[in-house]
Order: structure tokens, then C-alpha cells, then sequence
């Protein structure tokens, strides 16, 4: 299998080579020559694996570059921390399934992502005789998976930018309580969407990423989507022995577009879903463009659901790759485009077949707490905003039999103050949040400008 990028100058990678580039230098986003499919004989056969064996069976289809023993050795070790025995659960609850994601060491699905993640850089690394420095962005959960995925991993440093005071507290905590030496915490004075926009920069000047060794975490690397496709599998598997169907619906709450389009491509190998719904919260560029083609980049509201508040999906430029006939130049048209005006534009014929692919709705505060509510008094479990923004959208747009799966993507305790708000107590808190408040902090504050976060990277890179 090899990897090219969404702009056309990359082409021809390996997967250890399109793990370690991350953002393709073009500035494109990398992804796999084919899509490998599956029969419905071969989903058969992996239907009643355990989640560690069946992340391998699915990942190795896309890794031909790592001996079998140890990708499997990889992906053992990468779940082995997880709290759950099924890693990541199905729960019946009320009219609905729910895909518990929250059972790794951070407690959100990224982890299910970011522990592979780093044990694929440290392998790469050790075989190679290499060093790397992670730079990567977070709206929240990213940047504590990340970090716990390498704190301590010989040959890497990692340098996570989030937006000052726009993250939970307990997703603050997260990260800025690691005080391992290769961790390094900045709080950016801007927006998630500022943060983002530098990590971009500072991936496309080469001669920087190529000089300081940087390597990237967020979904802008193939392997978190990838690590993610194996949950759609693990979910269709339960929900089709539980309950006879042909096919089920899954709910996404989104906001980088990253963890749906994991759904997109387990629904391009083999698993037959038939509405893949889009959830967001009022920042809503991407319920907007799959309902009415209006892509353009409004004001980042803050909401109760922060991993989401986001107006530029950057892995939409994927999915945009596939909508776009694979046609890399028309890719780089639109994107340069986008850049310019802030907006995408979509022809009749794209457009219908974006509503072929995606169904969405959006979800506000009050809405997302009043299902928090609802949810809680009607079964006892308690939502997280995202997840309850997933259930409130796809109970909107839901208008058939299948059966719904909503990803559940965060344990409710690192949002106590919604839950509490919407439920009139505080969630449990889990023995990972156990006098995390207390404990030392290792931050930094810096301006959201290029060059003072380049040259912090370049003053402390490995």
C-alpha cells in the first residue's frame, strides 16, 4: 500500500513515511492509493474478533511496510491501558447504541488514536536512529491523547498549542499536569482555529519542519484516521448480532471532520451504513455545507461542547480529494480559493452527492443540554455535550428502522460543569481525575504569532 497526497506532488509513500511527514509537504493531507473493500464473506470472518485483533486484521490491510509480529505487538500494547476488556463497548441505552470511546488513559476517543500513534513514532524512531518533534493544535481532547500517547517515549518531544481558557478545566489539567521533560504546553492567546492555522504554517515551511525533525499528531495524520476506521467496524459487528440488521445509521459529533471521515472510509471498505450523520454544535460550517453548500468560515462561537468549536475542518480537504474525482489540481484550486474568500463552492452535481454521503444537523446549547436532561432522567446514563449533540442531530435526522449508533467521544466528568448544569450534579469523577487540580503545572503562555511559536519550538526541540 502506498500514500499520496491530496494535492499531487507527494506520491508513492510508504506508510512509515506518510506516518513520519504527517502534513504532506505540498500541503496536502495524505491518504491511501486505494481504498481496500471487503466482501461480505470477509466481514464475517472478522465479525467476532476481540478489538485488538480486529484493529489488526483492518490496519494491516493499509501497513505493508511493518513486520505482522510487530504491528500486532503495536497495537496490543496500545489498548492494553485501556479500562474496558472490549476497549470500546457498545451500550444499549433507551431507543439507541452507544460506542463508548472514553476507556483509554485520557478518557476521549482520541486516545484510541494517539496510543497507536505514539508507538508507531517511538518504533520508527528507535529503528531508525531518529529523532522527532511533535507540533500539533487542540480544541481539547487532542492535546492530552497526544501528549499521554508519548510522555516519556525516547527520541520525541511534543509541543501542543491550545487556546487560552477555550478548553474544559479538566481537559486544561489533562495536559498541563504532565510534567515529563519531552512535554512541552502552550496556551495561545487566540482560538482553536488561530492554533490551527499556525501548526499549518509552521508544517509548510519546510525548511523549519524539515531542520527541527517536526512531526504531527492531529488528524492531519493518516494513522489517527485509520486507527479510528476499526471502531465503525467493532460497532456494526455488536449492533448486527444484537439486532439482525442490514444496516445501521451512526451519528458523528465532528467538528475537524476527522473522526467522520473515519466513517466514511469503514463504509467504502464494507460496513453498510446507510445514514452516516454529521452532528455539530452552532459552529456549524460543516452541517451547513452538507445541508445547503454554504462552506464558509464564520465566527467561532464558545459552547458547551469546545472539541468542537471550529469553523475550518482541515480534514474536509480529504473527503473534498474524493468528491473532486481524485483530481488533485481541481483540489489545489479550491483550497487556494478557500484561502482567499473563506469559502468552497460546489456544484449541483457535488452537492447531491454530498447529501448521498452525509446526512447532518446541528445542535445548540440549549439544546444540548436539554437532551443531557432528558437523556439522564429517562435512563440513568449521563451524556457529555459532544455526545449529547451526536443523540440530539441524529435523533433529528433519523427517519427509518435502522439501527442508531451514536459515537460516544468523552467521559462526562471532563465537562462537569455542563453535566452539573444540565443534570443539577456533578458527574462521578473516575480515579484519573483524582487530585489532578493539585498537582504541578508546566505551561507557558505565548501571543498566537508564527514566528514567537516557532522560535519557542526551535529553542526547546530534541
Amino acid at each position: 500500500m502506498r500514500y499520496c497526497s491530496t494535492r499531487g506532488k507527494i506520491k508513492g509513500l510508504s506508510f512509515s513515511d506518510a506516518v513520519m511527514m504527517g502534513l504532506a509537504d505540498d500541503g496536502g493531507l495524505l491518504l491511501p492509493e486505494e481504498i481496500p473493500k471487503l466482501s461480505p464473506t470477509e466481514l464475517q470472518k472478522l465479525s467476532n474478533l476481540p478489538y485488538p485483533e480486529l484493529a489488526f486484521q483492518i490496519i494491516s490491510k493499509y501497513v505493508t511496510d511493518i513486520p505482522a509480529a510487530d504491528l500486532r505487538n503495536l497495537i496490543e500494547r496500545s489498548y492494553a491501558g485501556f479500562d474496558h476488556p472490549q476497549t470500546t463497548p457498545v451500550v444499549k441505552q433507551d431507543d439507541l447504541y452507544i460506542l463508548e470511546l472514553f476507556h483509554g488513559p485520557t478518557l476521549a476517543f482520541k486516545d484510541v488514536a494517539l496510543q497507536f500513534l505514539g508507538n508507531l513514532f517511538e518504533y520508527f524512531l528507535l529503528k531508525n536512529d531518529k529523532h522527532m518533534n511533535i507540533v500539533g493544535a487542540t480544541s481539547g481532547d487532542t492535546g492530552s491523547a497526544a501528549i499521554y500517547g508519548v510522555r516519556g517515549k525516547k527520541n520525541i518531544n511534543i509541543f501542543i498549542l491550545h487556546p487560552q481558557g477555550k478548553v474544559s478545566p479538566i481537559q486544561e489539567l489533562q495536559m498541563t499536569t504532565v510534567t515529563d521533560k519531552n512535554v512541552f504546553n502552550l496556551a495561545v492567546d487566540g482560538t482553536f482555529d488561530d492554533a490551527q492555522a499556525i501548526v499549518k504554517e509552521i508544517f509548510g515551511d519546510l525548511e523549519f519542519k524539515h531542520q527541527h525533525a517536526l512531526g504531527a499528531v492531529n488528524s492531519i495524520n493518516w494513522a489517527r484516521i485509520l486507527a479510528q476506521v476499526v471502531y465503525y467496524f467493532y460497532a456494526w459487528f455488536h449492533v448486527q448480532k444484537e439486532t439482525g440488521a442490514t444496516h445501521v445509521n451512526i451519528t458523528v459529533p465532528t467538528g475537524n471532520f476527522g473522526d467522520i471521515f473515519a466513517g466514511y472510509i469503514a463504509k467504502q471498505m464494507g460496513v453498510p451504513i446507510d445514514r452516516l450523520i454529521l452532528a455539530t454544535n452552532a459552529n456549524n460550517i460543516l452541517s451547513r455545507c452538507v445541508n445547503s453548500g454554504d462552506y464558509s468560515i464564520a465566527d467561532v462561537h464558545h459552547s458547551h461542547s469546545p472539541s468542537m468549536d471550529i469553523q475550518i475542518a482541515s480534514n474536509f480537504e480529504r473527503y473534498l480529494y474524493y468528491l473532486l474525482d481524485g483530481d488533485a489540481d481541481k483540489v489545489v484550486s479550491a483550497m487556494d480559493n478557500f484561502k482567499t474568500t473563506g469559502r468552497l463552492e460546489f456544484t449541483a452535481a457535488q452537492m447531491d452527492q454530498l447529501k448521498h454521503d452525509f446526512s447532518s444537523a446541528f445542535v445548540d446549547d440549549d439544546e444540548t443540554i436539554a437532551t443531557i436532561n432528558s437523556f439522564y432522567q429517562k435512563t440513568g446514563y449521563v451524556l457529555d455535550p459532544h455526545t449529547a449533540v451526536g443523540i440530539a442531530a441524529g435523533k433529528k435526522v433519523k427517519n427509518d428502522d435502522n439501527p442508531l449508533i451514536c459515537l460516544a467521544t468523552a467521559h462526562p466528568a471532563k465537562f462537569g460543569d455542563a453535566v452539573k448544569k444540565a443534570t443539577g450534579s456533578e458527574p462521578v469523577l473516575p480515579a484519573a481525575f483524582e487530585g489532578l487540580s493539585s498537582r504541578k503545572k508546566k505551561l507557558v503562555t505565548i501571543a498566537a504569532d508564527l514566528e514567537q511559536i516557532k522560535s519557542y519550538i526551535a529553542t526547546n526541540s530534541i
